[in-house]
């Protein structure tokens, strides 16, 4: 089943580099498009300009079923501003245009299986690659479902990143991991996104499950919202994916200048926190 394998995409280089160093990584997400591909363009150098390692571009969709009320009410603001995959791929290519620290942050465009679909593999692969994307995230995807996307994919040097959750096994950690590249994205609780206070007491268990199966860089993500998740996870997890937090911001500024600097602040507030949290270490499987 394997096809996925590490390559030099930026996303994996950022990854080498913070375990040089010793930090955790801040992935951050956005939904494209929410509330205009124009205004997620300046939220993006924003995000970069203030330290976010990696950038999640979500693609709206009318049935997001992972997501909780914040990113779904994203979902609807975005596709209601007429955004589509196409629009999206767009921006990652005027994203890669910018002066900014924008044009070599990592791009994931994190999206569910039907618009990809829709536009056909070969078509979104080459579009995607050509445009600067560094990897790809189709949520609602299967590993055994996954043979074509992943080839598609590969021979278009764009990461695979699929998703682990606290219900898997650790064979089927196992096998979702070795059809993934770049990073694993860990689920930290059984749900849909959102953020909330703490993060679940069995979370330890679940990365050392996960370390037991995979070499890759794992990033945890769902709920986490605060500073001190992050301080945490900076000894157990190579990266925190931040989601929730950051679409909340932009939907209650008041204006998208505002809604630029809440989300420079907010990434910040992590990667202090990453910086002074505990060391990483590896954990013991």
């Amino acid at each position: 089943m394997p096809l996925a394998q590490p390559n030099s995409s930026r996303i994996s280089k950022r990854f080498a580099e913070l375990r040089t160093s010793g930090e955790l990584g801040v992935v951050a997400y956005i939904t494209a498009g929410d509330p205009s591909l124009d205004s997620t363009l300046k939220f993006v150098r924003a995000l970069a300009e203030a330290g976010a390692d990696v950038v999640e571009l979500g693609v709206p969709f009318s049935d997001p079923l992972a997501d909780g009320p914040t990113i779904q009410r994203a979902s609807e603001r975005a596709l209601q501003s007429g955004t589509t995959l196409a629009g999206v791929i767009d921006l990652v290519r005027r994203i890669r245009q910018s002066s900014s620290p924008a044009n070599e942050v990592p791009l994931v465009l994190f999206s569910y299986y039907n618009p990809i679909l829709q536009m056909g593999l070969e078509k979104f692969a080459s579009a995607a690659a050509s445009a600067g994307t560094d990897g790809v995230l189709a949520t609602d995807l299967t590993p055994e479902e996954s043979e074509d996307y992943r080839r598609i994919l590969a021979a278009y040097q764009l990461d695979t990143i699929f998703l682990g959750a606290p219900t898997s096994t650790d064979d089927r950690l196992a096998k979702i991991a070795a059809c993934s590249s770049g990073f694993l994205y860990l689920i930290s609780r059984t749900g849909v996104t959102g953020a909330k206070d703490a993060l679940p007491d069995d979370l330890p268990a679940l990365l050392r499950r996960a370390r037991g199966v995979t070499q890759l860089p794992i990033a945890v993500g769902f709920g986490i919202s605060l500073p001190g998740h992050v301080s945490v996870l900076g000894g157990l997890a190579d990266a925190a994916v931040v989601g929730s937090a950051l679409v909340s911001e932009i939907a209650k500024a008041k204006s998208i200048d505002a809604a630029a600097a809440a989300l420079a602040e907010r990434v910040r507030s992590f990667k202090e926190a990453a910086r002074h949290g505990l060391s990483r270490r590896e954990v013991a499987p």
